[in-house]
């Protein structure tokens, strides 16, 4: 989830402006999230606001990280472990959360970076294949390793299957967008390419109420990502490195302490 460093970019890269809008409510909506789960009293019958608000944050850190894996730098992989070692971090008090189910699951983070560097290992084999230096057969074998990968890891991540094909998705639907041009054909492959994230986020949640807040984020970003996000402002107040970098696993750190401290009053 940390903004990549860049390292060398073309000058036509799109503007990234809406990203920094979109950290401010990333992180609202997780904490609203997070804080209706596990903080607030059942009695003051807040679970509406999980459903709601907070259906908007994996949508967008996931469009976020696929943005910047595309368009922010030109090593995807070492942008993956950045994600990574925040999970890492996470993972502890993250496992110290209430749960509805048995076993080891692995934080956000870890689909996030995973699905990164699947998306960006996918784009380098297309990449080989058109320039001739990976013939097809290898390729093929990739994809279905890869898919075998994902089946296998889609057990123990938050969000599981469908969580993983996020990035993925976001980042075909992206590129098509950005390099679409007016001929019919390609807005025609433009929006045959956004149509698939926009499945996968309809079904990753059960509830109606649900639904429509993953797939209206889902769609507010496409339609950032085809040109819109030129005309956002840069945001007012930029949100600090560090604090982007620590409010995962510290705010997993402060429910779990909260959780502890009104456990032994109890």
């Amino acid at each position: 989830m940390t903004a990549p460093a860049i390292d060398a970019l073309p000058s036509s890269r799109p503007s990234s402006n809406w990203t920094g809008w979109g950290q401010w409510l990333a992180l609202f909506t997780m904490t609203v999230d997070h804080l209706s789960r596990y903080v607030v009293p059942q009695a003051w019958e807040l679970d509406w606001a999980g459903s709601s608000i907070g259906r908007i944050a994996f949508p967008l850190f996931a469009a976020m990280v696929a943005w910047h894996g595309l368009f922010n730098t030109r090593n995807p992989l070492r942008y993956a472990r950045r994600i990574l070692v925040i999970g890492l971090v996470a993972q502890l008090p993250y496992m110290m959360m209430p749960r509805v189910f048995d076993g080891l699951i692995l934080n956000i983070c870890f689909t996030l970076a995973a699905g990164l560097a699947w998306g960006a290992g996918l784009r380098l084999l297309l990449e080989r294949q058109r320039d001739g230096t990976l013939g097809t057969p290898w390729v093929v074998f990739a994809m279905v390793a890869s898919l075998a990968l994902w089946y296998l890891l889609g057990h123990w991540v938050e969000y599981g299957h469908r969580g993983l094909l996020l990035v993925p998705l976001y980042m075909l639907a992206m590129h098509h967008l950005q390099a679409g041009g007016d001929a019919l054909l390609e807005r025609l492959t433009a929006v045959a390419a956004a149509l698939p994230v926009l499945l996968v986020c309809g079904l990753m949640n059960s509830s109606d109420l649900a639904k429509s807040f993953t797939v209206g984020t889902c769609l507010a970003v496409l339609l950032i990502a085809a040109g819109a996000g030129q005309w956002l402002p840069r945001v007012a107040v930029r949100m600090p490195r560090r604090l982007w970098l620590a409010w995962y696993p510290g705010h997993f750190a402060l429910i779990a302490l909260w959780l502890w401290w009104v456990g032994g009053l109890g």
